[in-house]
């Protein structure tokens, strides 16, 4: 049962495409990031969830890919499914020990797909701890190096994307779109980064990458 578990969680995320193409993969990048699974997601595996944050899925992380599973839950599904609240978060720590580990056992590794390791690695990329979103801009980067001429655009936007959110950490020390939700006062510099607009987790993608969200 647990074993089906992971895996349903894998098929959703990771679902089988006849073509993994750089339009099909830009497709895909949207629907993770940008909502597109958050009703199924709700819908699906809210009890999920639960069960992880019980800790009753910890048996998990025994396995590359199932830990991977246990991450994607932890980290993506907790944003999903209690998006600008401070629950969004709670699981961060947890997700983010479950990555190091992962990666100290070989886990990370042992993945086969740029976008599995991407979702692998991106608790620390997450994290308010510096040393950590330095591993992150390393992994990204590393991905983007080997990644095959039609993937490397979009795993370029990608290792963007984690400098971005280092750059931030840097400044600030913190994310600051997070401290309504987690009821933390914001600083004046905070405020003028806030009202920019201009936040990294809703960055677009450049255009030689978007057009390819528009075609029919």
């Amino acid at each position: 049962m647990i074993t089906a578990k992971y895996e349903d969680v894998l098929r959703f995320w990771f679902p089988s495409q006849p073509s993994l193409s750089e339009a099909t993969m830009v497709r895909r990048w949207e629907w993770w990031f940008c909502g597109g699974a958050n009703v199924e997601i709700i819908e699906h595996f809210s009890p999920l969830l639960e069960q992880a944050i019980r800790g009753e899925l910890d048996a998990w992380s025994h396995q590359p890919r199932s830990r991977l599973a246990l991450i994607l839950v932890l980290d993506q599904f907790s944003r999903s499914i209690h998006p600008g609240t401070a629950q969004a978060f709670v699981q961060d720590l947890k997700a983010c020990k479950l990555t190091l580990e992962g990666i100290s056992m070989g886990h990370y590794e042992a993945l086969k797909t740029p976008w599995e390791r991407t979702f692998f690695f991106l608790p620390l990329g997450h994290s308010e701890d510096l040393r950590n979103l330095a591993l992150a801009v390393k992994l990204a980067d590393d991905l983007m190096q080997e990644a095959s001429q039609e993937h490397r655009a979009l795993l370029e936007f990608s290792a963007a994307q984690a400098r971005r959110h280092q750059d931030v950490l840097t400044q600030f020390g913190r994310h600051p779109h997070r401290n309504q939700a987690l009821e933390r006062q914001s600083t004046p510099e905070e405020l003028e980064y806030l009202a920019r607009g201009q936040l990294v987790h809703k960055q677009s993608m450049p255009s030689h990458l978007s057009q390819f969200l528009f075609e029919t």
